[in-house]
């Protein structure tokens, strides 16, 4: 087993590639990612001997940028329980108060309004997808550093 290296500056050659949710309706998580999030339909395929289906949706190519896969088991006809482990899957946006507004327009969920967050200059909200799962939105001019 080779060892890290913890040399100061040092930076492996890690990322993160893709971060996995299980979805009841496929066409419907489709759409909350790609129209309502923006996110581009990266790749799709069904596994008709494994009765699944996989997409990978996105804001950039999975060869640089972190991505969400969409597995969708076909047998599956009840709501997956979402566990008291998950937290959130978090994205940047230009304008938390524009999103939101054009989110609630087309139909999205909005379970926390935008606004500052208590105690700190970030501006956040959330949007819950199809499923349940909970999508935090981050007014990027807020971040620091």
């Amino acid at each position: 087993m080779s060892q890290t290296d913890t040399t100061p500056g040092h930076q492996p050659n890690h990322r993160v590639m893709h971060t996995m949710i299980r979805v009841k309706d496929m066409d419907k998580s489709l759409d909350f990612y790609t129209r309502l999030m923006g996110m581009k339909l990266l790749r799709r395929k069904d596994y008709p001997e494994g009765r699944f289906s996989l997409a990978f949706v996105g804001y950039g190519a999975e060869i640089n940028h972190a991505v969400i896969e969409l597995t969708h088991n076909w047998d599956q006809d009840k709501p997956y329980e979402l566990g008291g482990g998950y937290g959130h899957i978090a994205i940047a946006v230009d304008d938390i108060y524009a999103t939101c507004a054009d989110l609630k327009a087309k139909g999205a969920n909005i379970i926390r309004e935008a606004g500052p967050m208590k105690n700190d200059t970030l501006h956040l909200a959330f949007v819950q997808d199809p499923d349940g799962y909970k999508i935090e939105l981050i007014d990027s001019k807020t971040v620091a550093g």
